[in-house]
């Protein structure tokens, strides 16, 4: 019998939760559905949305299926995996596919690039964790592999491909072990493994169409051949015409963004000479402006390298707005006791303009700085140079975005 019906959007996330109540010796409906969110409606009237939540409802009906671990610490690792799952294989697989769809924005091939080594590092990261292991978090399968598997399943029929394959084979063993079993497999079903990873491909040029012939023709004088460039014109590929960056119509500015990167990365941060002395004597406060970056989610943060990750990909997701954006963005504290601050230097004085590229920009805050002010100068200043301290927090790790 049925405990609900699952509604989602999500293929992998359906069969996801199929397999969490099979694991169980449950059952539930799955239902497509066009809201962004999964949501599980039970026969006894309880609603609960997102997957992991929806996936420890599950477990509780099932205390003795090893689905959340035995205690607190097996517990939390599966937690910290099945988040691994969402935010580092399900999100950037998503979406690579949502860009060489055209869905999310007009497609860009170093931004599907920067998609796709992050989506590889990741498994590379869970490659050498799952090298002593044979399940994630406990010596059982829990909510963790069968969430890893169920996106796996789709990054493994679309973006991840044979080439990529060959170097994570822990990964592909975790995988094949997870579908195979007795109560997932009619689930999981057989896996379509890509040879080639998706591309894009460019819409097709629209040809004019020919004006009817008249009945009667006059003899027509030989045609010359065309120039030898002419004959290629139709293989060359299509290129979309790249939209105007408005913050191109700004005035011209006398402070060199390149030329502040370059200073950055080449002098110490602090002290004479350094470059934060250097980027005074040079910042225009008419063409560029400073922000105070916090990430509003903290405490879905776990593993320090996790949310490290978490600025990568932020970063990667600002590709779009490199010639405009400057960041030195950090993790402060420890696992499960950490969270995410900074700064960038952007091009004129709306931090939207140059943020709003990458889809997670509403993920964070920002606070414009000004770097008039004692307090504001001190953290900008030790955002730049890595040794911010908030509440006690300390600096952990960082990333630059230049």
């Amino acid at each position: 019998m049925s405990i609900g019906t699952v509604v989602t959007p999500s293929e992998s996330v359906g069969k996801r939760i199929r397999a969490f109540a099979a694991f169980a010796g449950l059952s539930v409906d799955v239902k497509e559905g066009s809201a962004s969110t999964t949501t599980l409606e039970t026969t006894d009237g309880f609603s609960v949305s997102e997957a992991g939540a929806i996936g420890n409802y599950i477990a509780s009906l099932a205390p003795n299926s090893t689905l959340v671990g035995s205690d607190p610490k097996q517990t939390a690792l599966v937690y910290q995996w099945s988040i691994f799952a969402d935010a580092h294989i399900a999100s950037y697989n998503g979406l690579i596919l949502q860009l060489v769809k055209g869905a999310i924005t007009p497609y860009n091939k170093p931004i599907h690039t920067t998609f796709h080594e992050h989506l590889v590092a990741s498994l590379k990261t869970l490659d050498a964790h799952l090298a002593t292991r044979t399940f994630l978090a406990t010596e059982r399968i829990s909510l963790a592999d069968i969430s890893v598997a169920s996106e796996l399943q789709s990054a493994f029929s679309t973006t991840i491909d044979a080439s990529v394959r060959a170097t994570i084979p822990h990964v592909l063993r975790h995988f094949e072990t997870i579908v195979n079993q007795p109560q997932l497999k009619s689930i999981f079903g057989a896996t379509v493994f890509a040879e080639k990873a998706i591309q894009y491909v460019p819409p097709a040029k629209e040809k004019k169409a020919e004006a009817p012939k008249p009945k009667a023709e006059k003899p027509k004088a030989e045609k010359k051949p065309k120039p030898a460039e002419d004959d290629d014109e139709d293989d060359k590929p299509f290129e979309e015409p790249k939209a105007k960056n408005p913050l191109d119509d700004l005035p011209k500015s006398t402070f060199n963004l390149e030329d502040w990167k370059r200073a950055y990365s080449n002098k110490d941060t602090r002290g004479p000479g350094g470059a934060l002395e250097w980027l005074y004597e040079h910042f225009d406060k008419e063409g560029f402006s400073a922000w105070r970056v916090d990430f509003k989610y903290n405490e879905e943060l776990t593993q320090v390298f996790m949310s490290s990750n978490q600025i990568g990909g932020f970063f990667n997701r600002l590709e779009a707005s490199r010639k405009y954006l400057f960041g030195s963005m950090g993790v402060l504290g420890e696992a499960n006791n950490s969270i995410i601050s900074g700064a960038l230097i952007g091009r004129g004085q709306d931090v939207k303009a140059v943020v709003d590229c990458a889809p997670d920009w509403e993920s964070y805050t920002y606070e414009k700085l000004d770097l008039d002010n004692p307090e504001q100068k001190k953290f900008f200043e030790a955002a730049l140079a890595w040794d911010l301290e908030i509440d006690g927090k300390k600096w952990a790790d960082g990333k630059n975005f230049k």
